[in-house]
């Protein structure tokens, strides 16, 4: 390939009047099935090709302008700096991008136009994760803006899920295309709505007020679903559709993932795409030269139907408000009111058997306690799920729970479940947590998830309660979650940890939850840091019931801080014997309720109950004798 300047179009339409026309019009298929197909390994970035095996990528190309392909696409989905960093190339971005549109541009030969891919960054983006809008505008532009010095005819933005995601890369791509075309395609599963429950319809109609050129489907399923959902957003989009689907759904034959759809049957929905009024067809995964031949011999000179559109856009109802606080559980009335909060952390069961468990809670209850938060999947052997032990807890103790839950453990789309699950059991407290790595216990090999941490779940848990799913759609009633997040004042970072309780504050919690206090101090300190956003503060205490346990959290736990003050005096009552260091780790914690709950925004204290000694968290949370 020749690194001069390219040739100038000079036999087919432009990309913009492709769009004006009133004719249907043929994309190419995939690249990536292709390649593996023929002999590239999935190890290898194939977004990297362009550089590195261009002739393979190129021969690509010239076989779909052969077969009849009207718009190619560069070999460029994965080319971001995020997913290029996997294999070391984040800082090769731009010339991988200028060298695939080039070879694109280069295999057309005028005789067909250039779109640019560009696909998911596959990070989470704000509110769902840590990477910011700002962040993402820039990586997105930073592909783009190179796809366009390679010479491409504008952006094909494809196979996004994440409502918001694919929002901030319309903003970057209409930045950087300027009055160039921008199309965009998202991806539904075989129930026809976004991996995000999104009424795909209405994501398209929401993209094309939003810019969009062109909008569409691709990927993830056949065309018989896409065909579902591409008629009935014809009726609500007047800018031109696309359909790229896969070649049917892939099917495991002799260990190789193959996809089944013929070139006809491809052909035969690409002409039923032209009658409900697509614009724009090709393939995606597992599809080919010979797919994309029958489909332009299929549709070549076609008109599509054309439909009067109603254009609905925004979510399918206007959400509800949410519950006031005071009205969500006896949690959420005590906090309301600035009634005094006594909470006490048991774990669920190693096993079914949930007596214990629940005689516990009773007599948590019994103390007078407001709710026992019921621990998920805390460090050692397996438990019983909270949702469950939550409910179990609710049914037969009397005692209202609080749902500890990680986010380590599960996709977004399973804690949605989860959460949705809970409210429907009436268990309505959350404490939403990040979570550990699972490294701990008989489980060494134990793989964690992390797709959206505790920031990320706190929005999902508060779009909830105001009606909607991370997708836009509509709940039939809203859910009636008291939210708490976790903080640890004693933090080492302490700018960082500042800055995820703002996160934490601004997407809606209603109460926090303090790792175990020692330094009363440190936790002044940090309200006093944190005072622009005052939300309410349960304070952790924790009864030590041996210096072996002190010493314990005092250097092995991360995050907690004891005095050496402390220390000293667990070490002296030590020496009189177990008992009375059992008795001086509840004399201190004691010491410590007494000192925080005089303190501004502390709207009570959550104590922890050390190897299952409820006894002695309850001894915490006695009043003194008047």
């Amino acid at each position: 390939m020749s690194g001069g300047a390219l040739r100038p179009h000079a036999h087919s339409p432009t990309l913009r009047e492709l769009l004006d026309d009133d004719q249907v019009h043929v994309f190419d298929g995939a690249i990536g099935t292709l390649l593996y197909g023929r002999g590239v390994f999935v190890n290898v970035c194939y977004d990297a090709l362009a550089v590195e095996e261009p002739e393979r990528v190129s021969a690509i190309h010239r076989e779909y302008v052969a077969a009849g392909a009207e718009v190619l696409e560069t070999n460029t989905f994965g080319a971001n700096p995020v997913k290029l960093s996997a294999f070391g190339l984040a800082d090769r971005t731009e010339e991988l991008n200028r060298a695939a549109a080039r070879l694109a541009v280069e295999a057309a030969d005028g005789r067909a136009r250039v779109v640019g891919a560009v696909g998911p960054l596959g990070i989470r983006i704000e509110p769902w994760g840590p990477t910011s809008v700002e962040e993402a505008r820039a990586l997105f532009r930073r592909q783009m803006d190179a796809l366009f010095e390679g010479g491409v005819d504008g952006l094909l933005l494809e196979t996004f899920a994440d409502p918001h995601e694919v929002e901030v890369a319309l903003e970057a791509a209409r930045a950087s295309a300027g009055d160039r075309p921008v199309l965009v395609q998202i991806t539904v599963g075989e129930d026809g709505r976004t991996a995000y429950g999104a009424d795909a319809a209405r994501e398209l109609a929401r993209l094309e007020s939003l810019g969009a050129d062109a909008v569409g489907l691709n990927c993830s399923v056949g065309p018989a679903v896409l065909l579902d959902v591409l008629e009935e957003a014809a009726e609500r989009v007047r800018v031109p559709l696309l359909a790229q689907p896969n070649a049917g759904l892939p099917r495991t034959v002799r260990d190789r993932k193959m996809y089944m759809a013929s070139p006809d049957y491809m052909a035969r929905y690409a002409r039923r795409f032209a009658d409900v009024g697509v614009r724009f067809v090709g393939g995606c995964c597992g599809t080919t030269p010979e797919h994309v031949a029958r489909i332009a011999h299929t549709v070549r000179g076609l008109h599509p139907r054309h439909a009067s559109t109603s254009v609905r856009v925004g979510v399918e109802h206007a959400p509800h408000t949410p519950v006031p606080l005071a009205e969500r559980s006896s949690l959420g009335a005590a906090l309301a009111a600035g009634i005094p909060v006594k909470t006490v952390e048991l774990l669920p069961p190693h096993g079914w058997n949930a007596g214990p468990m629940v005689e516990a809670a009773r007599a948590c209850a019994a103390a007078g306690v407001t709710a026992v938060t019921l621990v998920d999947s805390p460090r050692g052997p397996s438990r019983m799920a909270t949702a469950a032990a939550s409910t179990l807890v609710q049914r037969d103790a009397g005692i209202e729970a609080i749902m500890h839950y990680t986010c380590r453990d599960r996709n977004m789309m399973g804690m949605l479940s989860d959460l949705l699950g809970a409210a429907a059991l009436g268990v309505d407290n959350l404490l939403l947590v990040s979570g550990d790595p699972p490294v701990q216990g008989p489980y060494p090999d134990a793989t964690a998830v992390f797709d959206i941490d505790a920031i990320g779940l706190t929005n999902v848990a508060v779009g909830l309660n105001r009606g909607v799913d991370p997708g836009g759609a509509a709940l039939s009633a809203p859910t009636r979650f008291v939210v708490a997040v976790a903080v640890n004042p004693g933090a080492v970072d302490q700018e960082r940890e500042r800055s995820r309780f703002r996160w934490k504050a601004e997407a809606g919690a209603d109460v926090a939850i303090t790792q175990p206090v020692f330094d009363v101090e440190s936790l002044r300190r940090f309200l006093e840091a944190t005072a622009a956003h005052p939300l309410p503060v349960l304070v952790g205490i924790w009864p030590f019931l041996s210096l072996r346990n002190a010493e314990f959290l005092a250097h092995e736990v991360p995050g907690v801080a004891v005095p050496e003050s402390t220390l000293e005096r667990m070490r002296v009552a030590q020496e009189r014997g177990p008992d009375a260091a059992r008795a001086e780790g509840i004399a201190i914690a004691r010491e410590v309720r007494a000192e925080v709950e005089s303190i501004p925004r502390v709207a009570g204290v959550h104590v922890s109950a050390p190897q299952g000694d409820v006894a002695a968290a309850l001894a915490v949370l006695e009043d003194p004798a008047p």
